[in-house]
């Protein structure tokens, strides 16, 4: 496990190639706000996390299920992470962004076109600072 990125993710990458081939210019792991957003849109107040179901905890993911070994361990540290996902975006709400969840398992060929141009749209025209 050690060996797993927490930068740069394959699903980051699909997303930020999306973003940038639409046109769009935005800042990568901002430290300056809470969680360090994985895509900051300054322009359009957005902060973009890309969540892999297993570190996160997606529910009702078959990508999320626990280790069967040490599953103590792993069920606390992942509800941890959930919990300072949840605190991170209530205060990035608090400061007036708008922030998007995407999951990995959403970004899956079946289903990545349609999750990206959702995204899409979220961003560029439900957004009042356009």
């Amino acid at each position: 496990m050690s060996r797993i990125k927490g930068r740069d993710t394959g699903p980051e990458l699909v997303v930020r190639r999306y973003l940038f081939s639409k046109g769009l210019r935005y800042r990568v792991h901002v430290v300056g706000l809470p969680g360090k957003p994985d895509i900051v849109l300054k322009k359009y107040g957005v902060c973009v996390f890309v969540h892999g179901c297993f570190w996160h905890g997606h529910p009702g993911c078959r990508m999320a299920t626990s280790p069967k070994t040490n599953s103590a361990f792993w069920q606390t540290k992942i509800e941890s992470n959930r919990v300072r996902d949840a605190r991170n975006m209530a205060s990035l709400k608090k400061q007036g962004w708008k922030v998007i969840e995407i999951w990995e398992c959403t970004l899956c060929p079946a289903k990545r076109e349609r999750t990206l141009s959702n995204l899409l749209r979220r961003i560029v025209r439900e957004n009042p600072l356009s």
